[in-house]
């Protein structure tokens, strides 16, 4: 919650997120929100070397090509992104970014709730995601919103992967 401001001033700002595909001319603002989100992850695992700190405008912008993501904007600010792919009956969802001040007010359920749809629009069966096994707050949002953990891939680093599925029919 900010300071000064109620309940109220907080659900006000998520109904005012609107939520849009994600486009190619969209990479610098998502490469922004990206390394800005991800700050949070590199000081939890302790080291900035992952994948959305040092990809570059380049990668997103070929990554954003033929996506089925979603962006999230608060008035003209872009407040949230996630990436998404349909791969047979699976729609592959990733890099779910929210802007720091943002995080815990919805932003990230509403992103999945329309990349989901847009996954069932596609004919995906299923969304699967994944995120490191210290990333509380993630996991807790994905079981939430009734993604179901299928498997943990231990890493060269000690830390596993967590990936989870969710029915999309």
């Amino acid at each position: 919650m900010l300071p000064g401001y109620g309940t109220a001033t907080v659900e006000k700002v998520e109904e005012d997120v609107t939520v849009r595909p994600i486009r190619p001319e969209d990479a610098g603002e998502v490469l922004t929100l990206q390394r800005a989100a991800f700050v949070q992850e590199a000081l939890i695992y302790g080291t900035p070397n992952m994948p959305p700190l040092t990809q570059t405008l380049a990668e997103v912008e070929a990554e954003l090509v033929e996506n089925d993501g979603c962006v999230a904007h608060l008035g003209p600010r872009m407040v949230g992104a996630v990436r998404a792919r349909r791969d047979g009956e699976l729609f592959l969802i990733g890099r779910i970014a929210i802007a720091p001040d943002m995080q815990g007010r919805g932003v990230g359920s509403r992103l999945l709730a329309a990349v989901e749809a847009a996954g069932r629009a596609a004919g995906a069966v299923q969304a699967e995601l994944f995120t490191g096994s210290l990333s509380e707050a993630n996991l807790r949002l994905y079981e939430r919103e009734g993604y179901v953990e299928t498997e943990r891939v231990d890493g060269d680093d000690g830390i596993q992967q967590v990936f989870l599925r969710k029915r999309l029919g």
